[in-house]
């Protein structure tokens, strides 16, 4: 009589009634030994610096919510909103200038990027700011005739805001130029040729097509240039254009309290960094769809979802 019962099917038999495998993890001991000194040396950090009597914190939370800094938030905030607006138009034209296939167009927006990038910004806004010292009037009419349309004071025109926004604004151009270039040139030119197929003009093909494609493309460096622009609004201290590091510097010339002053200044610019990173980093996500990594996920969201795994991971190890 032969034995019908062959290695394989004796294999499968055993194999059944096996428990599920136990997969471990590796242990990375050295990453927790890491992640417990940092700890541990911020929380050294931190509580050296609140038992620093050096700080004046008395100082600090009288000024952080005074109405003199709120008028500088204000300021700062305009300046910020409306240099990226200015910055962003313009800087869109001369994208699509330096792609023209016109040598004239493209020769204006390469100089216009070779003086505003090549400059230091607060040479520029010291520039803006005394404009007057190189023209007292600002005149528009015809070149080389005495016809005039429009005339008016520099010192009248040019006030310290106006400067500070034309420095600014300006200057971010000639940067947010090369960002939408990249972002138009990363975009098939199949595409173009399609919009062109069915009858569309350049410049509907630019907006309703190219642009919107270009968007993810353009949209982290542009959030990062925002986030930039808040804190280069400090730079426009140098001409009194009244923002919040210039009424900084009005406080602390009066009661010497430099370091403390500065520490209301820091704070408030992180709360304002940290509050524009939100609508970045939703816009990332929104015009990134289709072609999201887990890169662009927030901090939060990973620490979340490294306490969901590591809770699950404690959680199954308890039911073994």
């Amino acid at each position: 009589m032969t034995d019908t019962s062959s290695p394989a099917r004796s294999l499968g038999a055993g194999s059944a009634a096996d428990p599920e495998p136990h997969i471990v993890p590796v242990r990375n001991y050295a990453r927790w030994i890491a992640a417990a000194v940092s700890v541990a040396a911020l929380a050294g950090l931190i509580g050296s610096l609140a038992k620093n009597s050096n700080l004046h914190w008395d100082v600090i939370g009288h000024y952080l919510f005074a109405g003199l800094i709120f008028d500088g938030l204000t300021t700062t905030l305009w300046l910020t909103a409306a240099a990226m607006t200015l910055g962003l138009t313009l800087g869109t034209v001369i994208a699509v200038m330096r792609l023209s296939a016109s040598p004239v167009l493209y020769a204006l927006a390469t100089l216009f990027v070779w003086v505003f990038r090549g400059t230091p910004l607060l040479v520029q806004i010291i520039f803006w700011g005394y404009a007057a010292a190189l023209y007292k009037n600002v005149m528009i009419g015809v070149p080389f005739t005495h016809i005039t349309f429009f005339q008016a004071e520099t010192n009248s025109l040019l006030t310290p805001a106006v400067a500070a926004l034309l420095a600014l604004g300006l200057n971010e151009a000639a940067y947010a130029s090369e960002i939408v270039r990249a972002g138009i040139q990363s975009v098939d030119p199949g595409q173009t040729e399609a919009a062109h197929s069915l009858g569309m003009r350049p410049a509907l093909t630019m907006r309703r097509i190219v642009l919107p494609q270009a968007m993810r493309v353009i949209i982290p460096p542009m959030g990062n240039e925002t986030i930039n622009m808040l804190k280069m609004t400090a730079l426009v201290s140098v001409i009194s254009a009244h923002d919040l590091m210039s009424n900084i510097q009005d406080v602390y010339a009066q009661n010497y309290q430099v370091i403390p002053m500065l520490v209301v200044a820091s704070l408030w610019y992180l709360a304002l960094v940290t509050l524009l990173s939100i609508p970045q980093a939703w816009l990332e996500r929104r015009y990134g769809r289709g072609t999201t990594r887990a890169g662009h996920d927030s901090p939060l969201q990973r620490m979340l979802q490294g306490a969901a795994t590591l809770t699950r991971r404690q959680s199954k190890e308890g039911d073994r």
